[in-house]
């Protein structure tokens, strides 16, 4: 939003600019603040309900809009399914504007299902990007990689894809870093084999990414801790800020949780300003573990 100087019109013979003097007659009124992201919105697209193995779905910004921020919400498996693929589309040299979701059910798995994906889409940003960091291609048990912004730019958001494990793999750490003081500038993401895997598999780690954003931050809110089936955790932006972008983090898990919801609020006419992350157990597990939510946000 730009702003205009007002100034007081006055009579031409009282009006006299004398150097150095003080000028009387002259109100000054300051610009209004600019949004740091014009035009927040969040955007959602749902599959189908059934019970196939694998289905897919993509939310897209409305024209004239980018996309900095994602989200996803599995329905109806109660951790039966796994997201395998949340990527943005874009490039290194290409604004994203759409995600794309993609989920496996990792046993057979009779109930009927959805998935949502959630496009956190705004007026376009300078020097908006999307870069990737694909990990090593094998066997092993934990995968992980980190996907870095360019030299002088942050993350506003980020995504994942999992190639290979066609639901036998789970993300379990989606972590952007930065703090309450400090902007994201990175992604880190790690997964685990559901179950005994001996096929080869990789991981590729997305970072959207922008010219600096005023008042970007991270801010962080984690569950309890203990064996109880299922959790969900809400992060929300501070007062005066919009959330941008998401993440996740899961402690004691290893491979037997399944982050199920990763939810910004808002719609399509209301600027989202938290996020709520839920897990379930895919099988029964002792283990005590926490789930840890993640919001990017930045000055409303």
């Amino acid at each position: 939003m730009s702003g205009h100087t007002g100034i007081r019109r006055i009579a031409a013979p009282t009006l006299v600019l004398v150097l150095g003097a003080t000028v009387t007659g002259v109100v000054a009124v300051p610009n209004p603040a600019s949004a740091a992201v014009p035009g927040l919105v969040r955007i959602s697209a749902v599959s189908a309900s059934n019970s196939n193995d694998f289905r897919s779905v993509t939310a897209t910004c409305p024209a004239g809009k980018v996309l900095i921020g994602t989200g996803y919400e599995v329905d109806g498996a109660t951790g039966e399914v796994v997201v395998d693929d949340f990527t943005p589309n874009g490039g290194a040299a290409i604004a994203p504007t759409a995600v794309t979701v993609g989920a496996y059910e990792a046993d057979p798995f009779a109930g009927n299902w959805t998935v949502t994906a959630y496009a956190v889409c705004a007026s376009p940003l300078a020097g908006l990007v999307r870069v990737s960091a694909a990990g090593t291609t094998d066997s092993n048990d934990f995968h992980g990689t980190t996907a870095a912004c360019p030299t002088g730019k942050v993350m506003t958001g980020a995504g994942f894809e999992i190639a290979g494990a066609t639901g036998e793999a789970v993300v379990d750490d989606f972590t952007p870093n930065g703090s309450t003081v400090t902007a994201p500038t990175a992604v880190t993401v790690g997964a685990y084999e559901a179950e005994t895997f001996t096929s080869n598999w990789s991981l590729t780690a997305y970072a959207i990414c922008a010219n600096p954003v005023p008042g970007l931050v991270r801010f962080t809110a984690v569950s309890a801790n203990n064996s109880t089936d299922s959790r969900f955790v809400t992060a929300s932006c501070g007062s005066g800020q919009v959330l941008t972008g998401t993440g996740f983090e899961m402690t004691g898990g290893t491979g037997e949780v399944v982050v199920d919801d990763l939810r910004p609020n808002g719609s399509a006419a209301i600027a989202p300003t938290s996020v709520t992350s839920g897990a379930y157990e895919e099988d029964v597990f002792a283990g005590n573990w926490n789930l840890r939510s993640y919001a990017i946000c930045a000055t409303r």
